[in-house]
């Protein structure tokens, strides 16, 4: 069967077997109402492209080619705070996907009469209403959360709580069959739950390809790009970059006040840099988060009076803690020029106008990793971005 093609490369890969584990339906939480509506769209158009709307003409599969695949449902909250889930339609028989960002802080509710911000902890219980009002019903369940809950408290270094891993326990305890989730701060935490699907996924191509294109006259080799983890946790992703990019890499590493704690961290009390000079070269500065921004604008200014030429920064999630106007300054001074982030987190529209800020679109991906997951095919093609990274520098080249 043919392939579908796409301007990303080959998001939506061969897929053989036509027939899908259930219709598919998108539940997709408040929190990622924006998120979920493109997804959607995406998804509409790869089954009405695909030769497999032809397969449906003569072998009708209920609701296999939609005009939506969005879930009607909500959470209410009563006066208390209390809240349930609700389910406004049938799922019964369905491939159910729930989509989650547990990181949206504008949506608010009414408690005693006080207005209160939505924190991970009230978007993790609200999904867990929706998994409750559908267990029984659909026939199987996969959550689609792409900031894991919790994902930072992912070890325990002293008598603390292992929230992450908790997390994962209770979800597959209540009936989810898979977790999907987009760039793991540990993806060793899937060893909470051995026997049950846990998938991470990485942006990399598509912040490269975003890169590429707000930045024309980049030149990606040795001689002109460098990348370079803020800290060691982040090693991996810059080893990454480096190999298939065929440049060098270099690395930071924090120096911690472990007598103190503030904001609930150690604080930082100087970043150490190792690796080749910078000197003249553009650098792209990798890392999963940012979260405060703290220690990766400090990265930022020592890269420049070590004489990098521009500094880029990749972030899986631009969370912006701290608010905007340090980036704003250090823009302005020329310690950075671009901050990239996906947009499978709320990001604010204030942030989205800032002209060092450029936008990592993953809508077409999650759709495709859902839609291969429905087709209950391998997912092993669109997991690794190496081959379509090579084919982009094939392009630039």
């Amino acid at each position: 069967m043919a392939e579908r093609k796409s301007s990303e490369g080959t998001q939506r890969q061969n897929i053989e077997n036509p027939i899908p584990v259930g219709p598919l339906k998108l539940a997709v939480l408040e929190g990622a109402a924006d998120l979920g509506r493109k997804v959607d769209q995406q998804l509409v158009q790869f089954r009405h492209e695909t030769p497999l709307h032809k397969y449906q003409k003569n072998n009708p599969i209920r609701g296999y080619c939609e005009d939506s695949y969005l879930l009607k449902l909500a959470c209410p909250r009563f006066g208390t705070g209390e809240g349930k889930g609700v389910i406004m339609e049938s799922v019964r028989g369905c491939d159910l996907y729930i989509l989650v960002d547990v990181t949206n802080y504008s949506l608010t509710y009414k408690m005693f009469g006080q207005e209160n911000h939505m924190s991970p902890d009230n978007h993790y219980q609200d999904l867990k209403r929706i998994i409750n009002a559908a267990n029984g019903k659909a026939k199987r369940i996969t959550v689609v959360m792409p900031f894991l809950y919790e994902g930072r408290q992912h070890k325990r270094s002293m008598r603390e709580s292992l929230d992450a891993a908790s997390a994962l326990q209770e979800l597959v305890d209540m009936g989810v069959s898979d977790i999907v989730t987009i760039d793991a701060h540990d993806p060793r935490v899937q060893n909470a739950i051995p026997l049950h699907g846990f998938d991470s996924f990485m942006a990399t191509y598509q912040a490269l390809k975003t890169l590429v294109s707000c930045t024309p006259d980049l030149k990606i080799d040795g001689d002109h790009l460098m990348a370079v983890s803020p800290d060691e946790g982040a090693m991996d992703r810059a080893v990454y970059f480096a190999n298939v990019l065929g440049i060098d890499m270099g690395m930071f590493y924090k120096r911690r006040d472990y007598s103190t704690i503030v904001n609930g961290k150690n604080p930082i009390v100087a970043h150490e840099f190792l690796g080749a000079s910078v000197e003249g070269k553009d650098v792209l500065v990798v890392d999963d988060m940012i979260s405060s921004g703290e220690s990766m604008l400090d990265v930022a200014r020592q890269l420049k009076e070590r004489k990098a030429k521009r500094v880029f920064v990749f972030t899986t999630f631009g969370l912006f803690t701290d608010g905007l106007e340090k980036f704003d300054e250090y823009y302005e001074k020329g310690y950075i020029t671009k901050v990239l982030t996906t947009n499978c987190t709320y990001r604010t529209p204030e942030l989205l106008k800032r002209p060092w800020y450029e936008e990592v679109d993953m809508t077409k991906y999650l759709a495709s990793i859902i839609d291969h997951l429905n087709h209950d095919v391998s997912i092993s093609p669109i997991q690794s971005p190496t081959v379509k990274i090579q084919s982009l520098l094939e392009k630039l080249r």
